[in-house]
């Protein structure tokens, strides 16, 4: 770098080139930077119990309004354990002719 390139980089940036603190500011560094780091950490932790609060009172929400669903399965469920009989199966489709090229089966 040059003397000029320099004093245009220390100008640019002249902020940054303070004298070293004393003690006293130090000091009060500590203590803000602290102070910050305990507001921060209150924050986040009213933040997340909003987020826990919401989340709970929309699962509750979501709870009544399916109770209805949840009953009428529940007594399907009763009803088929009941009737005896569960008929499951599979069907296999064959046929003679092949599939059409370029098109999937239908």
């Amino acid at each position: 770098m040059t003397t000029e390139e320099q004093m245009k980089f220390s100008q640019r940036y002249a902020r940054f080139n303070t004298q070293p603190q004393t003690l006293l500011g130090k000091l009060l560094t500590l203590v803000l930077g602290a102070a910050f780091l305990v507001l921060a950490f209150m924050f986040s932790l009213v933040a997340l119990t909003v987020v826990a609060i919401g989340g709970v009172m929309l699962w509750g929400w979501l709870w009544w309004k399916t109770r209805a669903i949840r009953k009428q399965m529940r007594e399907q469920g009763r009803q088929t354990a009941t009737d005896g009989y569960i008929i499951e199966g599979e069907v296999i489709r064959e046929t003679d002719s092949p599939p059409q090229s370029g098109r999937l089966l239908r």
